[in-house]
């Protein structure tokens, strides 16, 4: 088991753990939740022996083997579904060991590592991996292609494989769904249930946390408490828990009050001074009990519009797509004031393209699209993160969207996204990725859009963050379309869903229940189809079917080569704007960039971080584009 005894842990002089106690058993599922920065990834770095508590003790199994997600993924030439299989390093001790055996004509060490490798599954090991990266939304055409062609959230796929295909005694995963969408989601939750090991699971995702975890470790105010039951449980209890903490924190108020104002009138009484020292020494060894603090940091909602026009806009037999190549078509929409709508669909169907077209990022390629007058539009998606100044503070961002505003009014605003007193004032650079997402929504709730086109808005919120945006969002007047992997917040505020799928977009009739047995009809439609095709009646059959599937290869790779050279000359691009960033981000980082001797050395980093921070925005988007009109031939030629 996972013992913690008496542990404190502290990191750059903050207290983050103070005498912990904490047991988690062989076999639990336990969902680690908290505030950003109260220090659950450095609990997954005790646990790694990557951290030592300053004080206490911490015991893990000796023998027991521990998977994690690394954080980055080198741009190597591996194949993926090597890079993947990486993972189970004793396959790859054993395939090692038969090389060296096999060389040696050890036929005796040969029998005992094949032994040993069909015990552990080896010859089943390259199915295993094939299948975890379905699961993850690999197609089979990339399981070939090498790391190095991936994207940033490719890799951080391939790397969540890797970790999967370990067979761990203890998987710590640390906010596994952020870059996943609902497809990955609902297979990752299925996995993990599955999953026979211990499980210590970081995620902000509450249904996730229900579907799979036991027993919730709640980081709080320096303490780790381990309630059980899923996330649902863990709210009712603390409920609970915080009234019989409040009533006797009011309890408490009331005889140290007591005990005071004795003091106060009697210990300068010769008569009374004995009996007011004792009362003085009663206090100070008093444990205080702490006020009950369930005040979530965040307190915002969307003003009404300024304009509400009926209807907002009408999308008539549009297409879109990029170059020539359109990755919707046929699309009919029409927004109206009170809309409500999620869009569900795998990933590369073209969920980011309609949201794309509907905030004018992309053109139509055919058709119209009407608006209403008066139509403004918020459009949130995550690569507007890094187009945030990083020399600028949270309320410079906001004074150059509204010039006549009271530097008090924007102030006060900001505090509602818990940018509160200096940390206003604050430049964005040092920000971490939910910090920059809290300001990127502030902006927008600001602008009082009549139309909100959110994509994948809860990545990097903490739950107190997405319970807010929640609560916003249900009194929101305007007409709403929401792509999200969250699907409490699908469910909370949206009335109906678009299911983007084979090209078109279209109404789905039913719920996220019904979009998970869609989900899981379609793969068993596509897997019998497999079937029928390897199991062809004639040998002339299969001949004519190898004959169709090496066309189909062929026409792919001549319209794919101008697209996959694109994105090898984006990639590098980015590799060393990548390297740039870090160096960049490194001397931000150093105390001694802020000596008034590096100011004017300060303000050219800030500056060219901004450049950079932008240029590899514009990139990414650019290599999105491509990627969703490589997926879109590969569908077209599946």
């Amino acid at each position: 088991m996972i013992t913690l005894r008496q542990l404190s842990l502290q990191r750059g002089g903050k207290p983050l753990f103070d005498n912990v106690a904490l047991t988690v058993h062989p076999g639990w599922k336990v969902g680690v939740i908290g505030a950003n920065g109260c220090g659950k990834s450095s609990l997954f770095a005790l646990l790694r022996d990557e951290l030592h508590p300053d004080a206490g003790d911490l015991d893990l199994p000796v023998r027991w083997t521990i998977a994690h997600v690394a954080q980055e993924t080198p741009a190597l030439p591996t194949p993926a579904l090597e890079f993947v299989l990486d993972g189970d390093a004793e396959l790859r001790q054993i395939e090692h060991d038969l090389h060296i055996a096999e060389a040696a004509h050890d036929g005796v060490r040969q029998a005992e590592l094949h032994a040993r490798f069909d015990t552990i599954g080896g010859y089943s090991a390259r199915a295993r991996a094939g299948k975890l990266m379905a699961g993850l939304g690999f197609a089979p055409e990339q399981l070939e292609r090498p790391v190095a062609e991936f994207s940033g959230g490719w890799r951080v796929r391939l790397n969540l494989a890797k970790a999967l295909m370990c067979r761990s005694d203890l998987l710590l995963l640390d906010e596994p769904t952020n870059h996943l969408d609902l497809d990955a989601v609902l297979w990752l939750e299925q996995w993990l249930r599955a999953y026979p090991g211990t499980l210590l699971l970081i995620s902000h995702d509450r249904d996730v946390l229900d579907s799979v975890v036991d027993h919730i470790a709640h980081v709080d105010q320096q303490r780790i408490t381990l309630y059980p039951g899923g996330y649902a449980d863990f709210e009712a209890q603390r409920a609970a828990r915080l009234a019989l903490q409040q009533a006797a924190y009011d309890k408490q108020q009331r005889e140290i009050a007591h005990l005071e104002s004795f003091i106060t009138r009697f210990r300068a009484k010769a008569t009374k001074a004995r009996q007011a020292q004792s009362r003085i020494k009663a206090l100070e060894r008093m444990e205080r009990i702490a006020a009950a603090h369930v005040d979530s940091p965040f307190d915002f909602q969307f003003a009404p519009p300024d304009r509400l026009p009926n209807p907002l806009l009408i999308v008539e037999n549009a297409a879109a797509g990029y170059g020539d190549r359109p990755v919707l078509e046929r699309l009919k929409l029409t927004l109206n004031p009170g809309s409500r709508l999620g869009l569900l669909g795998r990933n590369g169907a073209g969920k980011s393209t309609l949201i794309k077209l509907l905030a004018g990022v992309v053109p139509p390629m055919a058709g119209r699209i009407e608006t209403g007058l008066g139509l403004t539009i918020g459009y949130f998606a995550q690569h507007q993160l890094e187009q945030l100044r990083p020399d600028w503070s949270s309320l410079r961002h906001l004074q150059q969207l509204d010039e006549r505003a009271s530097e008090q009014e924007l102030r006060n605003f900001l505090g509602g996204f818990d940018f509160v007193g200096d940390r206003a004032l604050e430049s964005v650079a040092p920000f971490s990725g939910g910090e920059k997402a809290r300001l990127a929504l502030a902006l927008l709730v600001w602008q009082r859009p009549n139309l909100l086109l959110l994509d994948e808005p809860t990545n990097h919120l903490d739950l107190d963050m997405r319970h807010a945006l929640t609560l916003a969002l249900q009194d929101y007047q305007g007409a709403l379309i929401v792509v999200s992997h969250d699907r409490h917040l699908l469910r909370t505020v949206t009335d109906e869903f678009l299911l983007v799928a084979d090209g078109r977009a279209q109404p789905f009739d039913g719920d996220l229940d019904d979009y998970r047995n869609w989900l899981n009809e379609e793969q068993r439609t596509r897997d019998a189809t497999s079937r029928n095709v390897g199991n062809g009646n004639s040998a002339v059959e299969r001949r004519e079917q190898k004959r169709q599937d090496a066309e189909r290869r062929q026409q792919l790779a001549m319209q794919r080569k101008p697209l996959d050279q694109q994105i090898r000359k984006i990639e590098k691009l980015m590799d060393t704007l990548h390297q740039e960033q870090k160096t960049l981000d490194a001397a931000l980082a150093d105390s001694a960039s802020y000596d008034d001797a590096n100011k004017n050395q300060l303000k050219e980093r800030l500056l060219r971080k901004g450049e950079v921070d932008r240029e590899l925005a514009a990139l990414e988007s650019e290599w999105l584009e491509i990627q969703e009109a490589i997926e879109a031939l590969t569908i077209d030629y599946a």
